[in-house]
Order: C-alpha cells, then sequence, then structure tokens
C-alpha cells in the first residue's frame, strides 16, 4: 500500500463513531430524552445537556461531529452561544431547534454559522435527512484537512486536494521523482491540474528555493515562442528594440514547465531537443552559447505517440521528455473526490468574495457526483466560483448550477446509421455540441473555448479533427 494510502487509512481507523457523535443541548429532559431516543436508533453516539455551560463543557471534553441546540435556555441566548460553540470547534456543524422561532431568529441563528434552523414539533425524517448531510459534510471537512495537514507534513502538496487512489499514488510517486534531476512527462485531459502537479514537483525538489517558470507553448506563435523560451539580441527582429532574456535564463538552477508541449512546432522542438541534450542554447540573432541548468516538466493532452507516427513531433524529443511519466486521471475518475474539492472551492470563493462559507446541499451533490466533467477540475472550479458569486444564502442548491448539470436540460438527439458504432455516434455528438456552442458564439473561437473552459488550442485540434468548417462571423 502507498504512503500516503497509510495515512489515509490510518485517519479512518481513528473515527470516533460510525455514524458521527451528536451532542443536545436542551432545557427539557423529554426533548433530550425524544432525540436521544431517536438517534441512538439511528446509530449516532449522543450526548445531551441541560443548558448552554454545560454544553460548552462536554464540547471541551471531547470532539463532536454535530451539535442540536435549543434557542431558548436557561442562562443564555442560543444565538449567543454559537460564538462560544464555534471558538472550541470552527468546523463543527449546528442544528437550532426552538417552539417559539421567528423568521428574523432563523436568519440571526443562519448568519451565526447555524447549518439549519427547525421548528418545534419537527418531522422525524426531515431531521434524520439534515443530520446526516450535516454530519456527511462534517466528516468530508475534517477528512480533507485531515488529510492534506499529514501529506503536508512529508510533502509540500498545496492546493492539491484528493483521497481517491489515483489521487494518492499520484502523490507517492510525485514524492518519488521530485528529489531527482529527470525530466518529467505530465499526460491528461485538460483541467486534470498538471501545473498543480508540476509546482508540487519542483517545491519537493532540491530546487525549490529557485524559479518555477511556466509557459503555455500551445498559446503562442512559433517565433514568439522562441524569442520568449531562449530571448533575443538587440535587432534579431524588426520589434527587438533591446537584448532580452529568455525563459531559460531566467528558469537557472529551477524549473521549467512546458504546457501544451503537444502543439510545439517541428523547428522549435528541434531546438528544445538540443537543450535537453547539450543543456546549451543561443539567443534569437546571437552568436553566443549560454549554459544552463534547468529541469523540465512537460505537459499534454494529446496523445504524443500518436503525434509521433503522423510525423508532427520528433520522435527522439519524445524519448528524452518520456523519462518518467505522470499520467493524470480525470475527474469522471475519481468521483469520491468532488465533495473534497466543492468544499474546498466553496471555501476558497467566499474568503475571495469576503461572504460567509457556502456548504453544498444533497440535491445539489447529487448531480456534481453524476455529471461527467469534460472539463475536470478546472470545470468543477468554475460551477463552485459561479455558484457563490450567485448565492443568496449559506446553501448552494441545484438552482445554482448550470442547467446542463443540474439536468434542467439535455443534449440534442444524434440521429445514428444503422451501421454506425459506438465511436461514431459519440464523435457525431460531440460535433454537434462544438457547432452548437460555435453558432451561440457568433463564430468567435475564442469565446467558444473560454465557455467550454477548454485551451483555444484543444477547441482548435477538436474543429480540426471532426471536420468542422469554421463559418464567417455575422455582424451583431
Amino acid at each position: 500500500m502507498s504512503e500516503a494510502a497509510v495515512i489515509s487509512r490510518r485517519m479512518s481507523e481513528v473515527a470516533p463513531s460510525p455514524q458521527g457523535c451528536i451532542l443536545i443541548i436542551d432545557d427539557e429532559i423529554e426533548i433530550r430524552e425524544s432525540l436521544q431516543t431517536l438517534l441512538e436508533f439511528e446509530g449516532y453516539e449522543v450526548e445531551a445537556a441541560a443548558n448552554g455551560e454545560e454544553g460548552l463543557s462536554k464540547l471541551g471534553d471531547r470532539p463532536f461531529d454535530l451539535v442540536l441546540l435549543d434557542l431558548a435556555l436557561p442562562d443564555r441566548n442560543g444565538i449567543e452561544l454559537l460564538p462560544s460553540i464555534r471558538s472550541l470547534d470552527p468546523q463543527i456543524s449546528v442544528i437550532m431547534i426552538t417552539a417559539y422561532g421567528t423568521v428574523e431568529d432563523a436568519v440571526r441563528a443562519m448568519q451565526s454559522g447555524a447549518a439549519n434552523f427547525l421548528q418545534k414539533p419537527w418531522d422525524n425524517e426531515k431531521l434524520l435527512a439534515d443530520i446526516r448531510a450535516a454530519v456527511a459534510r462534517r466528516r468530508a471537512e475534517e477528512e480533507n484537512i485531515q488529510l492534506k495537514r499529514a501529506l503536508k507534513q512529508r510533502y509540500n502538496f498545496e492546493n492539491i486536494v484528493g483521497k481517491s487512489e489515483p489521487m494518492l499514488k499520484i502523490f507517492d510517486l510525485v514524492a518519488q521523482v521530485a528529489p531527482s534531476r529527470s525530466t518529467i512527462l505530465l499526460q491528461g485531459e485538460s483541467g486534470t491540474g498538471k501545473e498543480l502537479i508540476a509546482k508540487a514537483i519542483h517545491l519537493n525538489s532540491p530546487r525549490r528555493d529557485r524559479t518555477f517558470v511556466p509557459v503555455n507553448t500551445g498559446s503562442m506563435p512559433a517565433d514568439l515562442l522562441e524569442s520568449t523560451l531562449f530571448g533575443h539580441v538587440k535587432g534579431a527582429f524588426t520589434s527587438a528594440i533591446a537584448s532580452k532574456k529568455g525563459l531559460f535564463e531566467i528558469a537557472d538552477r529551477g524549473t521549467l514547465f512546458l504546457d501544451e508541449i503537444g502543439s510545439m512546432g517541428l523547428d522549435t522542438q528541434s531546438k528544445i531537443l538540443r537543450v535537453l541534450q547539450d543543456r546549451k542554447f543561443m539567443h534569437l540573432g546571437g552568436v553566443h552559447e549560454l549554459q544552463v541548468d534547468v529541469r523540465i516538466i512537460a505537459a499534454t493532452n494529446v496523445d504524443l505517440r500518436q503525434l509521433v507516427r503522423e510525423g508532427k513531433f520528433r520522435e527522439d524529443l519524445f524519448y528524452r521528455l518520456n523519462v518518467i511519466t505522470i499520467d493524470l486521471p480525470p475527474l469522471r475518475q475519481r468521483k469520491e473526490d468532488i465533495p473534497l474539492l466543492a468544499e474546498f472551492f466553496l471555501r476558497k470563493y467566499a474568503e475571495e468574495n469576503q461572504r460567509q462559507p457556502r456548504r453544498t446541499t444533497p440535491e445539489a451533490l447529487r448531480p456534481l457526483l453524476s455529471y461527467s466533467w469534460p472539463g475536470n477540475v478546472r470545470e468543477l472550479e468554475n460551477v463552485i466560483e459561479r455558484a457563490v458569486v450567485l448565492s443568496s444564502g449559506v446553501e448552494i442548491g441545484p438552482e445554482l448550477l448550470p442547467d446542463h448539470i443540474a439536468g434542467r436540460g439535455a443534449l440534442p438527439l444524434i440521429e445514428a446509421r444503422a451501421d454506425a458504432s459506438l465511436f461514431d455516434v459519440m464523435e457525431e455528438c460531440e460535433r454537434q455540441i462544438i457547432i452548437d456552442m460555435l453558432e451561440k458564439c457568433n463564430w468567435n473561437q475564442t469565446e467558444a473555448a473560454e465557455r467550454f473552459h477548454i485551451p483555444l488550442s484543444t477547441l482548435n485540434q477538436k474543429i480540426k479533427r471532426l471536420s468542422i468548417e469554421i463559418k464567417k462571423k455575422t455582424r451583431e
């Protein structure tokens, strides 16, 4: 078993209760006993307190997953007690229950951080559903925090979230290869986090105190890319009014990350090959060789072997890059990471937009788990950011998700030939989706790529592969 997997398993072994631990704070003994009986029958471990001070004492003695808190307590108001509960455990879920609640009380409770607000008499099924959701959310948050804390004690994996077996294997592989100076090739679909993995390799290497320089090689024309990578001398070309260092110089003794390397032209490939072989290059228009010590991490979302067979990628460069390969799984193959990723992005964008912490409802989590995520983690991040910005309350429900994810729309039906293969049908479906998006964007490929959450170069490759004829933009 991998080391990261061992960490994850050890954390699961210290869980306090299979279902969860719940604290009831209510001054009515009948209410406490009724709730305790109901919850223990469901498999929860339950403790009860008759007032706020007793409840805080129990919270200080042991961890709980959830607090059921009465609004009217004999020693202090339940809403006034919330900050004290949060100070003891900032992540704990709190559901407030009262017989005399008003809309104003509910608003105050939610603003103070309560997960929900219920009135007596409550519906047992609804209460249990809310408790299950709150405990599951608490467990996911705590597991993510503990896993990242344990991993960061050993590795520096900033902003990489995951507990699935494929990601745990990648954590171990990164830790194993980072101390070397070997060239790394990262393979994976767009949006799978290749640059984050590249940064993790750099930060866990002896080069961590030097520069990490990323460059998207697929977004530049060949002449601009070469000038960017190798630098130029004054007068090398018309606009070269001064000499300029290239990224190879800037990354000396550090790491250069070449993203979308499959889009690089053959002439530039030959120059990259020379740097990998000899660690030498010349400025554009220069005559003097420069020596550099740069570790190369390359990334691709296309099959380089296929490009080699098609004569579009140098075979010798491929083997130079393919010393150590790390394959990043698409999000659809690591769906157990989706709740953790969603919580991570909810916290991130709530903080960035200076809003209260948000949480997904079970109704919103179901479509997130069932969706195929063609744009991978980047698409999920964009969806969560959108939901946070559009939300007016602390809960993110399915109404805040895009129609195609929440299931409010349907893809166009593709009428297949009788002899069509599954691949033919899927290809025609992809072709139709791209054409529909291009039409919506008035045939603006840049805008369409942004809406698909993929690089422009990826969209162009799909347009070429699917033989889509680009129409002229119409005047608006």
